[in-house]
C-alpha cells in the first residue's frame, strides 16, 4: 500500500478544530461547520460515511480561525508501552532493578495499556507542553494516535506527545502515574485524520527538538518497527471497558533520546507524520502554572 500523496480525498479528511467550529480539508475543497460535535463523530458505527453525508450542509469557506485546539471534546486519552524494541532498551536502562519488567511486557501478549491524559490536559498544535518540576530527566515521545469509537473500531488518527518523567518512571514502575499524567503531559494534533485505509506499515515518525536556534535532539522510526498491530492494542484496550465519546489511544514511541539528553524550558518540538502532518509545541517554563 503506497503513502497517500497530494491532499486527503473525499475518502480522507483532515478535521481542524478551533474554538469558533471546525475546518474539514478534502482535496477538491474546504468546509467549515460551527457545530460539528467530535463526540458525535467519535459515537458513529462509519464515522468517515457519516461526515461525508454532511459535508454538502457545511459552509465551503475556512472560517474557523484562532489557535488550534486538540482535535477531541469529550475522549480520554490512553497509552500503550513498550511497543518498540528501542523503547524496551530504553526502559531497561533507567530502571536498572526492575529492568526484567519491561522485557517481560515486550514480550507478552497481553500489552502494556495505561490512562494518560483527560482532555483538560492535552494541549494542541502551537501549545505549550510542560515539564514536571520534581524531575530533572524529561522527554517527548512522538506516537502515532488512534482515533476510536466508542464501539472500539478505529476511524483515523492523528499525532501524539506522550510527554514522559524518565527519572520518576525509572525509580520504580509502579510511579509512572506521576511521570506521565499532569498537567501539559499531553499533546495532540494538528488534526484528526479521518480515513478508511490504515497507515502502511511504511509510515515515517520523525521528531525534531530545537533548542536556541539549533537542534538539540532529532530521530525517526517507522510503523514497521512496532511489535504490536494498532487493532490489537484496541481491542486489548476496550476489553471490560466502555468509552461512550470514544477515545484516543497513543501507541508507543520508537525513538528515544540518549540518556544525557532532557528537555528545557522554551525547547520547540516537532513532530511529523505524513500525511497527517507536523505537531509543533513549545516546552513552558517550569514557573508559568
Amino acid at each position: 500500500m503506497a503513502l497517500l500523496r497530494g491532499g486527503p480525498s473525499l475518502s480522507t479528511m483532515k478535521l481542524y478544530r478551533r474554538r469558533n467550529g471546525v475546518a474539514i480539508e478534502t482535496e477538491k475543497r474546504n468546509f467549515y461547520s460551527e457545530g460539528l460535535s467530535f463526540n458525535h463523530l467519535f459515537q458513529q458505527s462509519e464515522p468517515g460515511e457519516w461526515l461525508r453525508s454532511r459535508l454538502s450542509t457545511f459552509e465551503k469557506a475556512g472560517k474557523a480561525d484562532g489557535p488550534l485546539l486538540p482535535p477531541l471534546e469529550g475522549q480520554e486519552v490512553w497509552a500503550a508501552g513498550v511497543t518498540y524494541r528501542r523503547s524496551r532498551e530504553a526502559r531497561m536502562e533507567e530502571s536498572e532493578r526492575e529492568a526484567d519488567v519491561y522485557d517481560r511486557v515486550y514480550r507478552a501478549e497481553r500489552p502494556e495499556l495505561f490512562f494518560k491524559a483527560t482532555p483538560q490536559r492535552v494541549v494542541g498544535h502551537e501549545g505549550e507542553v510542560g515539564i514536571r518540576s520534581d524531575s530533572d530527566w524529561n522527554v517527548p515521545e512522538a506516537e502515532l494516535a488512534l482515533a476510536i469509537t466508542s464501539g472500539g473500531q478505529v476511524f483515523g488518527y492523528s499525532i501524539g506527545n506522550d510527554m514522559s518523567s524518565r527519572s520518576i518512571e525509572g525509580e520504580n514502575p509502579l510511579y509512572l502515574p506521576q511521570a506521565k499524567i499532569y498537567d501539559g503531559s499531553c499533546a495532540l494534533g494538528p488534526c484528526l485524520l479521518v480515513t478508511e485505509e490504515p497507515l502502511p506499515s511504511s509510515t515515517e515518525i520523525a521528531i525534531r527538538v530545537g533548542r536556541r536556534g539549533g537542534v538539540a535532539f532529532e530521530g525517526k522510526t517507522r510503523l514497521s518497527e512496532m511489535k504490536r498491530r494498532p487493532s490489537e492494542l484496541a481491542g486489548f484496550l476496550f476489553r471490560d471497558n466502555s468509552f461512550p465519546s470514544g477515545c484516543y489511544l497513543l501507541t508507543g514511541t520508537g525513538i528515544v533520546p540518549e540518556s544525557d539528553f532532557t528537555l528545557a524550558p522554551g525547547d520547540e518540538i516537532a513532530i511529523t507524520i505524513e500525511p497527517i502532518g507536523t505537531l509543533v509545541n513549545r516546552v513552558r517554563s517550569r514557573d508559568a502554572r
